[in-house]
């Protein structure tokens, strides 16, 4: 059995060591973090060229199955997964994450999209930490009367806010690390996407304990008709289910 699995997350790596010995595994990143954590395996780098691209890679490659497990706001590639796995009659499942849920002390005020989220945050405070990633910041770029502390694995490019401070980090992160950046940097709103899991929620935690508002964008759907697993062994029991007795 040949799998190909769309990664780039935490769940993405746990599912390729799960598999790995047991049927064959192709990961493919996007290519956008300069220096990402590599599962073991057979590793792809760059895009397919749209559903189409992906279509034929999948018929060239001999595919059996597709795991999409990227990140949960990766809806292009997502979008692009379900019409070619489609198109080359091969069995699709999407691997996602869990959405974080508030409790008694939160005070989120959910957005669907980072241009809700601007709008909003420049209401709330004026000292912004922005963790929705680099490749969002032009959806702040217009905010002039705000300051913000963007955090992000790899230096981001313009367009961006003109007042900001860049952190280059990456999860997981602590609890009493995030208490401290709230603290130091006397932020007073946080902006995030619902990417849920547990690499990144302290910073929910530390915010809620500072009485700091949260603006929290919205995560899209998986594309209608794709099956769901909500963590790597799910979809390792999915993956081995389709490889039968021959997997091993």
């Amino acid at each position: 059995m040949h799998l190909l699995l769309l990664g780039g997350t935490t769940e993405a790596r746990r599912l390729a060591e799960s598999l790995h010995g047991t049927v064959r595994v192709t990961t493919s990143l996007a290519g956008r973090v300069a220096a990402p954590k590599l599962p073991p395996g057979e590793v792809r780098v760059g895009g397919f060229g749209g559903a189409e691209g992906l279509a034929r890679w999948l018929r060239e490659h001999q595919v059996d199955a597709v795991i999409d497990a990227t990140h949960p706001f990766a809806d292009t590639i997502s979008s692009h997964a379900a019409g070619a796995a489609a198109d080359a009659h091969v069995p699709l499942l999407a691997l996602r994450r869990p959405g974080w849920a508030p409790v008694e002390g939160d005070d989120w005020h959910p957005v669907d999209s980072l241009t809700q989220a601007a709008d909003t945050a420049r209401t709330l405070g004026r000292r912004v930490f922005l963790t929705t990633g680099r490749m969002g910041l032009a959806s702040f770029a217009h905010v002039s009367d705000a300051w913000f502390l963007v955090r992000s694995v790899d230096a981001p490019e313009p367009p961006y806010p003109p007042r900001m401070e860049v952190l280059l980090d990456r999860g997981p992160f602590t609890l009493d690390g995030e208490r401290e950046l709230l603290r130091r940097h006397a932020i007073d709103v946080l902006v995030t996407k619902d990417s849920g899991g547990a690499a990144t929620a302290p910073k929910l935690t530390a915010a809620r304990e500072a009485n700091i508002p949260v603006v929290l964008v919205r995560r899209p759907p998986a594309p209608a008709g794709v099956p769901v697993a909500t963590t790597p062994e799910e979809a390792a029991t999915w993956a081995l289910r389709l490889a039968g007795p021959a997997a091993g």
